[in-house]
């Protein structure tokens, strides 16, 4: 079992496979400018299937799939399997903006081994849509979602960030619109890496408080983040993965403050 200094057992990691995003969300990246890790610095799928394979030796029971996006990755699903085949997860899952998510792709991931998936949607109007993610589509994310369903990647969450000028009557339609089409809500407090504020007034589901946090995040250039909110991390030793491991649980904070050195597109939320 992999612990902390201060006995929390790490039993979730989070897989970031790129930091590129086919949208530009207002909280998460800008919409030009943002410095890119060169393609020869991210790690394989290989390379993540060994690193994993590992996590689950060592105690890991989740994985998740992130981005960036990670749907702009090609043949995703052979990483799912890689990852599948490599170690018998309890859970296998992924965090997509849904928009590219077709129903033979999410077939795919299912057949892959995928367990289930949680998509990002902060609206159900289309033109603060657009506006939050310049210049995404909401037709292609609620398609996406439809695609998630028909696949039974479930239970489907969707993750909706409170953002200073989300409306309690967005909240409730949210609500309204996962009842009805049997998907789980969750919010998510809009929040800054550099200082750890939280930016929205309404309560929230995410982030979790800091001593039950039971997760390592690796980085898709191949660093462990032991805390999301610390600048903190630990480069991936690939002849010795179980000591990186080891290395990053025993360096991981009682409780975030900065985590300025990356963007949230490469750390993967």
């Amino acid at each position: 079992m992999l612990t902390d200094l201060f006995g929390r057992a790490i039993t979730c990691l989070r897989i970031s496979v790129t930091d590129r995003c086919n949208y530009r969300c207002t909280y998460c990246m800008p919409s030009v400018g943002i410095d890119l890790i060169p393609h020869c610095m991210i790690l394989s799928y290989e390379a993540i299937a060994q690193i994993a394979k590992v996590a689950g030796k060592l105690g890991i029971t989740k994985v998740r799939i992130t981005g960036g996006e990670p749907l702009v990755r090609k043949n995703i699903e052979s990483l799912v399997s890689m990852i599948c085949a490599g170690w018998p997860f309890e859970e296998v899952c992924m965090t997509t903006n849904g928009s590219l998510l077709t129903r033979s792709k999410a077939f795919a991931l299912k057949s892959a081994g995928l367990s289930r998936m949680n998509i990002s949607l902060d609206t159900l109007d289309p033109a603060s849509f657009s506006s939050i993610t310049h210049g995404g589509s909401l037709r292609d994310v609620l398609k996406g979602i439809d695609a998630a369903c028909a696949a039974d990647l479930a239970p489907v969450k969707i993750n909706m960030v409170i953002r200073p000028g989300t409306t309690t009557d967005e909240i409730k339609q949210m609500r309204l619109f996962c009842t009805h089409n049997g998907l789980k809500l969750q919010t998510i407090s809009q929040f800054s890496l550099s200082d750890r504020k939280h930016h929205a007034s309404t309560a929230a589901d995410r982030p979790p408080n800091c001593a039950t946090c039971n997760r390592l995040r690796l980085t898709s250039d191949g660093c462990l983040k032991p805390c999301l909110f610390s600048s903190d991390e630990v480069k991936v030793n690939l002849n010795d993965i179980e000591e990186s491991f080891r290395f990053a649980a025993q360096t991981k904070p009682a409780y975030g403050t900065c985590g300025s050195h990356r963007s949230m597109s490469q750390v993967g939320g």
